[in-house]
């Protein structure tokens, strides 16, 4: 792991950091560094800039923390450019070393990594399955984590209450540091694989299956192309011929269904700015989690369910088809469908938006406080 060498500017660096973001410099100079921002190293008052900092600190200015930021080269808003634009920013701040991910599960080994190896906060810069692989290197450990926003929805931030915009969420990291308040949040896993906000089995696992598959046309139309995804993925695999599974949690009496969702967090997701709710009753400290269940695929019940998903106001708890299930700890889900040989039918699981790849039965459980957060 490589440190990124300081960016020395060329320019006055509130207009680089326009040129870089393609805006006008009048407006983002004036949000970004602020009436009485430092011009060059030299004060124009005592008061620092909101994200950019130059010149020497004060000298009663602490020690800066070290910060990690992990970089998924990859995630939906993600460039050269704008990494180059974060990493100098909070320099200002922070001791910033930055690394790019290279294949699937990097970021999860480059946090476990940095466990013992002297870092204040490790910031995952990408979306949400950069985080969740982060969270797996973590979990567990008091070294915190925070969040910068890089994919298409960034269901965790916005839960989190960070900024959707990656310079906002800049000067609100930024922010942090004279307040800085690490804090618990829980974890869900399944079998072996920890989660941050949600674990799919069915349709929605479909959903992102599919989803992955492209990710230029999920770069592009965003959550039009999920629900082109759901809609044909309901009517090729789950209208005629999907897979059945019975859910078992502990002190209540199994259902059987084509779809089950564990969420540790509300909303489960976004489309566009509006949340969607499937499960009620749970919160991402709160120590359990909550699942939900689809008992059929039957077209004459989707209108109804996609309109309560779809209001904003409702969650899918209420529907006739929708059995729900709180205060979980642990859980089971298994495939009752069968092949023609008699083995059981795999079903695919999401994790926090990512295809994890397909099971016949999964263990699910709530893991309290087991991540470290500054947000």
């Amino acid at each position: 792991m490589q440190p990124t060498e300081p960016l020395q500017p060329a320019i006055d660096p509130a207009e680089a950091l326009a040129r870089m973001l393609g805006k006008t410099p009048g407006g983002l100079v004036l949000r970004l560094l602020g009436p009485t921002a430092w011009r060059r190293g030299v004060a124009a008052t005592n008061t620092l800039p909101a994200m950019v900092r130059l010149g020497h600190l004060p000298h009663r200015r602490p020690q800066k923390k070290r910060m990690l930021i992990i970089v998924n080269p990859y995630a939906t808003t993600v460039s050269d450019r704008l990494r180059n634009l974060v990493v100098y920013a909070l320099q200002g701040r922070f001791e910033v070393e930055a690394v790019s991910t290279q294949a699937q599960n990097h970021a999860t080994e480059l946090s476990r990594e940095a466990r013992d190896k002297g870092y204040d906060v490790v910031v995952a810069f990408g979306g949400d399955g950069t985080l969740n692989e982060v969270a797996n290197g973590l979990a567990g450990s008091d070294l915190p984590v925070a969040v910068l926003p890089g994919g298409s929805t960034n269901v965790v931030c916005r839960t989190l209450g960070i900024p959707n915009d990656v310079v906002d969420a800049t000067e609100h990291l930024l922010s942090l540091v004279d307040d800085w308040r690490p804090r618990k949040i829980d974890l869900g896993k399944v079998d072996d694989r920890h989660f941050v906000f949600a674990c799919g089995v069915g349709l929605d696992a479909t959903v992102v299956r599919r989803v992955d598959e492209n990710p230029k046309l999920k770069a592009k139309a965003g959550p039009y192309y999920y629900s082109w995804a759901g809609i044909s993925g309901f009517y090729r695999k789950y209208l005629l011929k999907a897979v059945r599974v019975r859910v078992e949690v502990p002190g209540a009496s199994p259902v059987e269904g084509i779809t089950a969702i564990a969420q540790n967090s509300d909303p489960l997701t976004y489309f566009a700015s509006k949340p969607i709710r499937v499960c009620d009753g749970i919160a991402i400290d709160d120590g359990t989690l909550s699942l939900a269940v689809l008992k059929r695929a039957a077209q004459r019940d989707m209108p109804t369910l996609i309109g309560r998903l779809l209001g904003g106001k409702k969650t899918a708890v209420g529907h006739k088809q929708v059995v729900h299930f709180d205060d979980v700890l642990n859980a089971t889900v298994t495939s009752v469908s069968k092949e023609k040989d008699g083995s059981l039918k795999p079903f695919p699981v999401q994790v926090d938006g990512d295809y994890i790849g397909d099971r016949t039965k999964v263990t699910l459980a709530a893991e309290p406080g087991a991540l470290t957060i500054v947000a």
